[in-house]
């Protein structure tokens, strides 16, 4: 008695019951999402903050840089230098020591007791002469052991150029990785060359740009070059080498997040303002949200329990309201068919039952609305489609007046009366409208004259033949089939072609039926585009794009003959395109006033 007296209860009351059970599902999904939504926003904040400290690091060793490539300017102040740089030959190896442990000297001066701890060793390379200072005295580099391709004569153009780590074999003590700038010298009094100026560079600098973004997490930052090799590195080891996923890193500035199961981190990125330099920084989401990760567990064990328990209660509560609804979607599926004789029987009182009843009477009324509407539906899609066969492209009047008006200009008399007698003649088959089938010689000479024309415009850019293989005056087609096909091809060749051969074949294929080709050998269509437009000739005939002409060909060939028919086209890029027209042989018997 209790089951009976709810089946015929209201839709209404049963979802009211069932949704007080449930209450607790939409508790938990709300929990979800607004977990979820709280680890993204930590990864967007994180996401726009790293890439904002990143440029701001960037900045500081970039105006490093520019202080670095400043320290050459020094030696010219010192005319003692610059007499030393200018000798050519000496006289004895004493007077070269002396000036050797001049030249030393002021470098020592000048650079290694400055202050600046980054500064490893500075050299000079001048005619075949190698003066230097380092930090450590103990290290001292003769000119033959000096890197071979690092050369006097190279050529700066007066610029400064940053030598990688993995470019140069010369070490100092304690191995410390460093940068190898090299300035070439000039006297500019002379406008010779005086050598060429190294400067080896610590890469603390560095390291103390990047010191902010490593304050609360333990991320991994490097610099590399646009090859992807390492400049600077967290781990020292890796500076020189060549890092394997450069190639795949966006080279935006910002962030993203990796898609590997194994390995998901977010990696963010900067490129340097003057030099084809990257800094990234790379960090674990797994660190990045570890205070989270103790809710987001306690949520999903809560959100499972809870999903279990209510999906047992509903699945329960809801078959009753299910097997109506069940029983009402095959029937619908018949409809869909086209099957409308179905009936949907329905002793219920409650919303399942008010469903049903309106089933049925929807039905009736559909079937009712078909057999009404039917015959005006197809007479509005055959006056849509036969409108449109009688325009004519305003860009095509507007290019023949121009034409014609060049002709004049020309004093080509000759000329406009040709093109003018053919437009008239093109008008006056459009504006005949009272035919939809017309003689296949009246097309021809439509689609001949509107080649002639194009002709006339485009000059020796256009050639077309006309190969006719059937009786033109016994057989009809279709009016204004040919021309919007033609339209197509010398609008899309002409574009990325300097001249276009079109080739119109009329032949009767072996099965009876009349085989139109348009050839053209212009610029074809890549594979992706000619499935696009075979997509859209299966579609509804009726849609509107890029394609327009050849879609209105294609959907009046099959609205006048039948679904055998109509249009279909090959193409490859680089070769060209042939579009071919299926037709059915008209025979002209019957026939009537054709103008």
């Amino acid at each position: 008695m209790i089951f009976n007296y709810f089946r015929n209860r209201k839709l209404m009351t049963k979802l009211m019951i069932t949704y007080i059970l449930v209450t607790v599902i939409p508790v938990s999904v709300l929990g979800y999402i607004a977990y979820k939504q709280y680890t993204m926003s930590i990864e967007n904040q994180v996401g726009e903050y790293i890439p904002k400290l990143l440029e701001q690091a960037n900045i500081n060793i970039n105006n490093q840089l520019n202080d670095y490539k400043s320290l050459p300017d020094a030696l010219y102040n010192s005319s003692q230098i610059i007499e030393v740089l200018r000798k050519d030959a000496y006289q004895n190896n004493s007077a070269l020591f002396r000036d050797e442990f001049l030249v030393n000297g002021i470098l020592s001066r000048m650079y290694m007791t400055s202050g600046n701890s980054d500064i490893l060793g500075v050299f000079i390379l001048s005619k075949n002469r190698l003066f230097q200072s380092t930090k450590h005295t103990e290290i001292n580099v003769n000119i033959e052991e000096f890197p071979s391709f690092l050369g006097e004569e190279i050529d700066l153009k007066g610029g400064t150029e940053f030598i990688l780590p993995n470019e140069v074999d010369l070490a100092f003590e304690g191995d410390p990785p460093y940068l190898f700038m090299m300035r070439e010298l000039r006297d500019y009094e002379n406008q010779e060359n005086l050598g060429t100026m190294f400067i080896a560079i610590g890469l603390n600098f560095i390291e103390q740009a990047m010191q902010g973004l490593t304050r609360d997490r333990d991320p991994t930052i490097w610099l590399t070059d646009q090859d992807g090799r390492f400049i600077y590195h967290s781990d020292r080891s890796m500076i020189g080498k060549v890092d394997a996923q450069f190639s795949h890193y966006p080279k935006i500035n910002g962030s993203f997040r990796t898609t590997d199961w194994i390995d998901n981190d977010l990696i963010s990125t900067y490129k340097f303002p003057t030099m084809n330099w990257y800094s990234f920084h790379r960090i674990p989401l797994h660190e990045l949200m570890k205070d989270t990760n103790v809710v987001r567990n306690g949520t999903i064990i809560a959100f499972i329990i809870i999903v279990i328990l209510s999906s047992v209660i509903s699945v329960l509560l809801a078959w009753n309201v299910s097997s109506p609804i069940k029983k009402l979607t095959f029937l619908m599926k018949r409809v869909e068919k086209g099957n409308f004789k179905v009936d949907l029987p329905m002793e219920k009182k409650d919303e399942v039952g008010m469903l049903a009843k309106s089933f049925n009477s929807m039905i009736q009324e559909i079937e009712y609305l078909i057999r009404e509407n039917y015959q005006i539906e197809l007479k509005q899609k055959d006056a849509e489609l036969y409108a449109l066969q009688s325009q004519i492209n305003p860009h095509f009047m507007y290019n023949t007046l121009e034409t014609i008006s060049y002709a004049v200009e020309e004093d080509d008399k000759e000329e406009v009366i040709k093109i003018v007698t053919l437009l008239g003649r093109m008008l006056r088959y459009s504006l005949n409208n009272k035919d939809k089938l017309v003689p296949i010689s009246l097309e021809v000479s439509h689609t001949e004259d509107y080649l002639t024309i194009q002709r006339f415009r485009f000059e020796e850019r256009i050639h077309f033949l006309l190969s006719i293989n059937v009786d033109q005056e016994n057989y009809m087609i279709p009016k204004f089939i040919l021309q919007p096909v033609i339209e197509n091809a010398i609008k899309y060749g002409l574009d990325r072609s300097r001249k276009i051969n079109i080739e119109v074949r009329m032949k009767v294929n072996n099965d009876k039926n009349l085989l139109i080709e348009i050839a053209d050998d212009g610029p074809g269509m890549e594979e992706a585009i000619l499935k696009k437009i075979q997509l859209s000739l299966d579609q509804d005939p009726m849609l509107r794009d890029s394609q327009y002409g050849l879609l209105n060909v294609h959907a009046r060939i099959k609205m006048m003959y039948g679904e055998q028919y109509g249009l279909d086209l090959e193409s490859k890029a680089g070769i060209g395109t042939v579009v071919y027209l299926l037709l059915p042989l008209e025979n002209n018997i019957e026939r009537k006033g054709v103008s």
